[in-house]
């Protein structure tokens, strides 16, 4: 258990900032092809997720469950990972394998997949992190060849950043607002990818911060429903939730392998080609690390199904039993469970390699979960409580999705 959240425990946030962020968040032309934004796959009318278990990235069309393939190479290898308070000062490493974190290590303040090219004078790990979906082939650049961002961006992480920011700065919407809220910008070249990256944290960081839940009403002496208390005694007793789910974020912010169903195109290196998800191993290169996905917080989290770096499971129920016994959970799941929009072209991608025995049999042998034995009515129990963390304006947000954007371009 933890002290209740507070206006306090966040970075700051200048409101007119997160106004010019709010627009960038929907605007497309941050997108290598202009028809994808950070609000496609973080949504407002899906609690800022998808609903997908992997994502429809650059290509796709529509939004949300509805979303369909279009002319995508490939999806996204992961699920698109919830937004809530992110700007709380705990968080200090995001992406689920980690590769984000505040760091002196390159003198920029971050050990990020940029390194020592990544510019310095960004405000915070939030704006930082939304800098990085804009490079990333399958999300939002493109591919090699349809447009100057994917063709940067392949010659080196940071060589597309400066062309997204002549974008915005050819948008006189966007230069007056910059140069209203922005001591450092005088003139539009004074915008780079650092004031645009700092628009978009001052957003994020503001936009989806939620700590008024039954759960934070408990914490000052409001009681529990009587499903969520003995959820609530369970998750911080007998089930050992929160040996992970610890914190006023219900995160560590470590790393654990939960033994997840396999499926999708993975995260694949250039050295390893197999169409797989080595999670933390990805960033560290330690084979301890194989298989570990980072903690997520549980703030809202019935809001943001389906579940697991990966999506696998539909509910909240789902996930509890594969705490419980994450064996018989996995030899229990079903393809049907994946919440994969359909497709002739990915059929041999989608689960191939729940084929290859021996990758099998190396994801099984790495669990970081102790059994417990849980019944049918603890598991809802803890649902119960798990429920008692969605904040009661989770759907009432500060600015909301814009309805236009200064480029003009369709916003989801």
């Amino acid at each position: 258990m933890a002290d209740p959240i507070t206006l306090d425990d966040f970075v700051d946030a200048d409101p007119a900032q997160a106004r010019i962020g709010q627009l960038l968040f929907y605007d497309k032309i941050l997108s290598g092809n202009r028809n994808i934004s950070c609000g496609t796959c973080h949504n407002h009318n899906l609690a800022g997720g998808d609903g997908l278990s992997l994502g429809i990235g650059e290509g796709g069309v529509g939004v949300g469950p509805d979303r369909t393939i279009g002319d995508i190479r490939k999806r996204v290898p992961r699920n698109a990972p919830a937004l809530w308070n992110l700007g709380h000062t705990s968080v200090n490493v995001l992406f689920h394998d980690g590769r984000l974190e505040v760091s002196d290590q390159f003198g920029n303040g971050f050990d990020s997949p940029a390194e020592e090219w990544l510019p310095e004078g960004l405000d915070n790990i939030v704006a930082a992190q939304a800098l990085f979906p804009m490079t990333a082939q399958f999300e939002m650049a493109g591919n090699p060849g349809e447009n100057d961002i994917a063709g940067a961006t392949h010659d080196r992480i940071d060589a597309a950043w400066p062309i997204l920011a002549a974008r915005v700065r050819a948008e006189p919407e966007y230069v007056r607002m910059f140069t209203e809220a922005f001591e450092t910008v005088d003139d539009p070249l004074d915008i780079t990818i650092v004031e645009i990256g700092n628009a978009l944290g001052a957003f994020i960081t503001s936009e989806w911060r939620s700590f008024d839940s039954p759960y934070d009403a408990w914490l000052t002496g409001t009681a529990l429903p009587e499903d969520a208390e003995r959820g609530r005694a369970l998750f911080f007793d007998e089930a050992r939730c929160a040996s992970c789910h610890s914190g006023p974020l219900f995160t560590d912010q470590g790393f654990y392998a939960l033994g997840l169903p396999a499926f999708g195109p993975g995260r694949t290196r250039t050295f390893d080609k197999m169409p797989r998800d080595v999670g933390r191993m990805g960033e560290t290169d330690l084979l301890s690390d194989a298989y570990r996905f980072r903690t997520p917080s549980l703030r809202n989290v019935a809001l943001t199904a389906p579940y697991g770096h990966n999506g696998a499971y539909p509910t909240l129920r789902d996930m509890i039993r594969h705490h419980s016994n994450p064996a018989a959970a996995r030899a229990a799941w079903t393809p049907a469970m994946a919440a994969l929009p359909a497709t002739d072209r990915f059929l041999g991608v989608d689960f191939v390699i729940q084929q290859d025995v021996r990758e099998m049999a190396r994801q099984a042998a790495v669990l970081d979960i102790d059994p417990v034995t849980l019944s049918e009515a603890e598991i809802a129990d803890i649902e119960a409580f798990l429920h008692s963390l969605t904040g009661a304006t989770a759907d009432s947000r500060p600015l909301g999705r814009p309805d236009a954007v200064p480029s003009g371009l369709p916003v989801d």
